[in-house]
């Protein structure tokens, strides 16, 4: 291909998977890199300012501080199991080769996701049932945002994950099992977080 008909192509206008060169990513594949880019960077400046503040706890030490963290109740544990058991499903339909698999597979890990987000919800309204208030302290304002934020792409990818039904397109399916292995990952990390303070 020269170099004036790569500068003329419209990598924005849908062609085949077969129109593409071997070594040339999907436009969705590349699409999912830059999301994925752009969540690390945000995902990581809250963990940076959640990090900062709870140093600022220690270095306070516990007498005059408002950093009261929060305990971590089995249905945080339970939800992580969950959304372990969807992120497996989805690997499941990313490794398919028969497109009927693919979609069984992908249903039932969007409907793990779902059974997460609830999951989540219910966890909130424990929280909120013990006291656990968004405005009471910093740690629980952290824990509401983060873990809101993650949610918010859980609801994302569970559009995602319809509109890939929907069309029936593998490629699809698998990028949404690879999205929701980053999200599986930002979780792990989240999780790991939160309950150690």
């Amino acid at each position: 291909m020269s170099l004036f008909t790569r500068l003329a192509e419209k990598s924005w206008e849908p062609k085949s998977d077969r129109d593409l060169p071997p070594d040339r990513p999907s436009a969705g594949a590349v699409g999912l890199s830059a999301y994925v880019a752009v969540a690390c960077v945000m995902f990581s400046l809250l963990v940076a300012a959640y990090v900062m503040r709870m140093g600022l706890h220690s270095a306070m030490g516990h007498m005059g501080s408002d950093w009261v963290p929060m305990p971590d109740p089995p249905l945080l544990w339970i939800n992580s199991a969950v959304l372990v058991g969807s992120s497996i499903a989805w690997e499941v339909a990313r490794r398919a080769r028969a497109q009927g698999r693919a979609v069984r597979a992908s249903i039932a890990g969007a409907a793990l996701g779902l059974c997460f987000l609830i999951g989540q919800w219910m966890l909130w309204r424990h929280y909120q049932a013990a006291g656990y208030y968004l405005a009471a302290n910093p740690a629980n304002a952290f824990f509401y945002l983060l873990t809101a934020l993650h949610g918010v792409h859980i609801m994302g990818g569970l559009g995602a994950a319809g509109w890939a039904l929907i069309g029936g397109n593998i490629r699809h399916i698998r990028l949404c099992a690879l999205y929701w292995h980053f999200l599986l990952v930002i979780w792990i990390l989240l999780a790991g977080l939160l309950v150690s303070t």
